[in-house]
């Protein structure tokens, strides 16, 4: 199947490696309106550029859009009509009604849409496939270095995004509550944030993001009933501690065990570190989408899923702007 870039930035760029390092997908070519990123892509990767997106679109079966997120309304819905599959980066719109109109047109033209949420194939994330995951409380920290690019959008709609599409997929109950605060400090929307997320099945989240940090972090530590796991995102691992009764029928052997005494009699404790494999997440997410079109199956990470990360992080949005309200800013 052929492909189009739509966005050859800084992330477009490395999205237009990675589709020319699949063997699944073919590059048909890219559209990108600023001259010096585009003479960039067309040097580092002997891509064609295209100087009209219909002509673009009359040449592929899909496309892959990675430009500034107030324009991904309008290059997605362009893609759709014309009846092509669509892989949208994060965040799927810049506003609700536009990704409301999305998931309807979606429908109308009977095309498949997956969502860049990439944290979703990092190798800490799937080495918990397979567990049984009901966490009920999950601290999440991401934070940058202050970059010019992507401060279009606030950093809730930047980096925390990630961390609400994880949670929202981890936790299956509806969203109860939600209350953030977050302050703007180089730029006009909000740089550093926290957000505490309750569920109806009494689960609650607790996310903070930044990206006016001197150091980089991603990590998630979730716990749940006799577990205890930490994710790390930039270095890719991931650690599981399980607690055991005494009396446990799946008592692992002693020489994995740590014992300890407690007010309810002995306890164990295992660690384990799952193996995590060398992969390069936005790569196989692209895989994942051409698999989803080709097997007439569901993407990964779908436009609903996308939409509903999106509602959540506009809910915390309103709830950084009524703190903002109350103290007369």
């Amino acid at each position: 199947m052929r492909i189009a870039l739509l966005g050859a930035g800084h992330l477009g760029k490395i999205h237009l490696k990675c589709i020319l390092a699949t063997n699944c997908w073919e590059l048909a070519g890219f559209y990108e309106p600023d001259d010096n990123n585009a003479a960039s892509a067309e040097t580092q990767y002997g891509a064609k550029r295209f100087h009209s997106i219909e002509e673009l679109l009359e040449q592929v079966d899909a496309v892959d859009i990675v430009t500034p997120t107030p324009t991904h309304y309008e290059l997605a819905a362009l893609a759709m009509r014309a009846g092509k599959h669509v892989f949208i980066e994060k965040p799927v719109t810049q506003t609700i009604p536009e990704s409301n109109k999305l998931i309807q047109l979606a429908a109308k033209h009977q095309v498949k849409v997956q969502v860049g949420h990439v944290e979703r194939f990092n190798p800490a994330f799937t080495a918990l496939q397979g567990m049984t995951l009901s966490p009920m409380f999950i601290e999440g920290h991401r934070l940058a270095v202050f970059q010019p690019r992507g401060t279009d959008v606030s950093v809730i709609l930047d980096l925390m995004i990630h961390d609400l599409d994880l949670i929202l997929h981890l936790v299956k109950s509806p969203v109860t509550k939600v209350s953030a605060s977050g302050v703007a400090v180089l730029s006009h929307t909000p740089d550093i944030a926290n957000a505490r997320i309750e569920f109806a099945n009494g689960a609650v989240a607790n996310l903070t993001a930044s990206r006016i940090s001197l150091k980089q972090m991603r990590k998630m530590r979730l716990f749940q009933p006799d577990h205890y796991l930490s994710l790390d995102f930039l270095e890719k691992n991931a650690q599981i501690v399980r607690l055991f009764e005494q009396n446990a029928a799946d008592l692992p052997p002693q020489d994995q065990l740590m014992e300890f005494e407690t007010n309810t009699g002995k306890k164990w404790l295992q660690l384990q570190m799952p193996e995590t494999a060398p992969v390069n997440a936005i790569q196989r997410e692209l895989e994942t989408f051409h698999t989803a079109i080709q097997q007439n199956i569901d993407p990964v990470v779908t436009l609903k899923d996308g939409v509903n990360a999106l509602k959540l992080a506009h809910r915390i949005l309103k709830e950084i702007d009524k703190g903002k309200q109350y103290l007369g800013v």
